[in-house]
C-alpha cells in the first residue's frame, strides 16, 4: 500500500540522510528518492535507512520509491550507469546502482522519471523496468512527468506490467491533470503530486483556504494538504523543517466537511 503523503528528496544534497530519518521518525512511512545525482542523493537515503534499522525501524516497514532518469535529466559529469549502453542495459545499470546505494535489494515502487522522446524508446524502458519487476527487484512501476493523457493511456495499454503510479508537477499549467487524474482513479492509479505548494501560493492565499484554515484552526497548507488526500491525491512533501514536518503528518487527524470539497475543487478550475 502506498502511504497518503510520501516525503520526498530531491535538493536535500548532503542533509539527505539526516532529513529523511528526521522524518521518519516522526512519522513518514514513505519516501521518494531517484537514481540523478544531478537533483539526490540517493546514497543518503540508504544511509538513513541503515541508520533506522538499528534503531528498530525496518526497511520493510517503510514504502521506498526510486526512478530512473533518462540521459536528457542527467548532469552530463554524473551518470550513474553507461550513457552509450543500449536503453535495456541503461536501466538494469541504473537499478543496480539504486540498489548499492540505498542498501536494498527490492523498492516498492520504481518509477521512470520521465517519458523519452520516441514511444519506442519508452517502451524499451518500460521492458526493462518490468524485467526489475518480474525478478521481484520492483514491487510496482509508474512514471512521473507525464502530462499527456493520449500517451499516458498508450503506455497503459501496451504495457505488460501496467503502471500503478503516476507523479505529476500539480499546477495551473497543465490544469491540475484534470483528465489523467480521471483516468487514475478509474484504473486505480496512485496520483502522486509534487511541486504541490510552491506552484500554488494563490490556492494558499484564497478566501477558501484561508476560511477553512480558521475554521479547522490548521495552517493554510494543511487544508490544500488534506484537500487533496480526500479527492485520492498522493502529495509529496520536501519540506526540511520539524514544524511542517508534524503538521504535514497531521493532515490525517482531521477531516474537511464534505460540502467544503467543491469549493475547494472550484480552486482548481478557476486557476
Amino acid at each position: 500500500m502506498i502511504p497518503k503523503i510520501i516525503y520526498g528528496t530531491a535538493w536535500k544534497k548532503d542533509q539527505t540522510a539526516r532529513l529523511v530519518e528526521k522524518a521518519v521518525r516522526y512519522g513518514f512511512a514513505g519516501i521518494d528518492t531517484a537514481c540523478q545525482p544531478k537533483h539526490y542523493q540517493e546514497e543518503g537515503v540508504g544511509a538513513a535507512l541503515e541508520a533506522l534499522q538499528k534503531q528498530g525501524l525496518h526497511r520493510e516497514h517503510l514504502f521506498l520509491q526510486t526512478k530512473f532518469t533518462p540521459l536528457p535529466g542527467q548532469d552530463p559529469q554524473r551518470i550513474p550507469y553507461n550513457p552509450d549502453a543500449p536503453l535495456a542495459e541503461q536501466v538494469a545499470q541504473s537499478f543496480a546502482t539504486s540498489q548499492k546505494n540505498l542498501g536494498t535489494d527490492y523498492v516498492d515502487s520504481l518509477v521512470l522519471h520521465s517519458p523519452l522522446a520516441r514511444f519506442d524508446q519508452l517502451m524499451t524502458v518500460w521492458g526493462a523496468m518490468e524485467a526489475i519487476h518480474e525478478r521481484q527487484g520492483a514491487r510496482q512501476l509508474g512514471i512521473s512527468n507525464c502530462y499527456d493523457p493520449v500517451l499516458f493511456k498508450k503506455l497503459y495499454q501496451e504495457a505488460k506490467v501496467k503502471p500503478t503510479v503516476l507523479q505529476n508537477r500539480f499546477y495551473a499549467d497543465t490544469g491540475y491533470d484534470v483528465e489523467l487524474r480521471a483516468f487514475c482513479r478509474e484504473m486505480g492509479i496512485v496520483y502522486q503530486s509534487f511541486w504541490t505548494l510552491t506552484a500554488n501560493p494563490h490556492i494558499l492565499r484564497s478566501r477558501v483556504v484561508q476560511d477553512l484554515a480558521r475554521e479547522y484552526r490548521r495552517t493554510e497548507a494543511q487544508i490544500f494538504f488534506r484537500f487533496l488526500a480526500q479527492i485520492g491525491i498522493v502529495p509529496l512533501t520536501g519540506t526540511t523543517s520539524d514544524e511542517h514536518m508534524q503538521e504535514d503528518l497531521a493532515i490525517f487527524q482531521f477531516e474537511i466537511a464534505a460540502d467544503a470539497l467543491p469549493r475547494l475543487e472550484a480552486l482548481l478550475k478557476s486557476t
